[in-house]
């Protein structure tokens, strides 16, 4: 369903005009900016560092439907920053641990969860095509090689990606829009993605500051909320580039690469 067809039927009902209220007295922000998160639907790649946060943020927020797509299981090393997560989940499934513990958290929102690692193979039937293109996908993962995948995906598929990074005390930050033709995160990373060896860069051997993917997962969510309730995009080919130990945060403008061998030939 087309939806600026499906806000004219929705509604909030009284509970969530209640759980809602300090959001929908925001200037800038009403009744039809919540009733178009609530009609939204996304696809988080990633049940991690940054998806945790993030998910949370927009579970409470009010977004109307959540699918958690992740392949691995919770170690004891996750705990220190993958906040969805207890002691006793250890060895559990992480997309279906987190997708109950969003549901505890409200109620009032759909959550689905596979667990299953996203290809260009499998794209189709995991991202629910059949009843049609998710609102925006967000990038939670920690490696450059399945990034791109999901870059292929979203190029593929003309779904918005909404990508997020974190390692260290750093973070990135990019909000691509394929279906506007302004490039795409091959443009900006290609050179990365390209070298074999930038994909051994993860939390898992270089570490990561609990508070990063923290403050990364939410700037991701606030990204969201705004291109999801005010259709806005605040990153318009602009990457987001955040340091925690200088506490500096800065933007970089980027342009399409009129040869990307990903969004050019598309």
């Amino acid at each position: 369903m087309d939806r600026a067809h499906s806000l004219e039927t929705e509604q909030l009902s009284d509970e969530e005009l209640l759980v809602y209220a300090r959001q929908i007295l925001l200037d800038g922000w009403d009744i039809d900016a919540q009733l178009r998160l609530k009609s939204a639907r996304v696809v988080i790649i990633g049940a991690g560092g940054l998806g945790c946060p993030a998910s949370e943020t927009l579970v409470r927020a009010g977004l109307g439907q959540v699918h958690l797509i992740d392949d691995d299981v919770i170690e004891a090393s996750n705990l220190q920053r993958q906040t969805l997560f207890l002691p006793d989940d250890i060895n559990k499934s992480k997309a279906l641990t987190a997708a109950k513990m969003l549901e505890r958290i409200n109620p009032l929102i759909s959550v689905n969860s596979t667990m299953a690692r996203l290809s260009e193979n499998n794209a189709y039937d995991l991202l629910d095509m059949v009843i049609g293109k998710p609102d925006l996908l967000l990038d939670c993962t920690d490696n450059f090689a399945t990034r791109d995948i999901i870059n292929r995906i979203s190029v593929r598929y003309q779904i918005p990606l909404l990508s997020a990074s974190a390692i260290a005390m750093q973070g990135q930050l990019a909000l691509f829009e394929p279906h506007l033709d302004t490039g795409c995160y091959h443009c900006v990373f290609g050179s990365v993605v390209d070298d074999i060896e930038a994909d051994e860069r993860t939390c898992a051997n270089s570490g990561v500051l609990a508070s990063t993917t923290a403050i990364m997962g939410n700037l991701q969510a606030n990204t969201a909320l705004q291109y999801l309730g005010l259709t806005k995009n605040p990153l318009t080919n602009k990457l987001l580039l955040w340091d925690g130990s200088r506490m500096q945060q800065r933007l970089m403008g980027y342009r399409k690469d009129p040869e990307c061998p990903v969004c050019s030939s598309h």
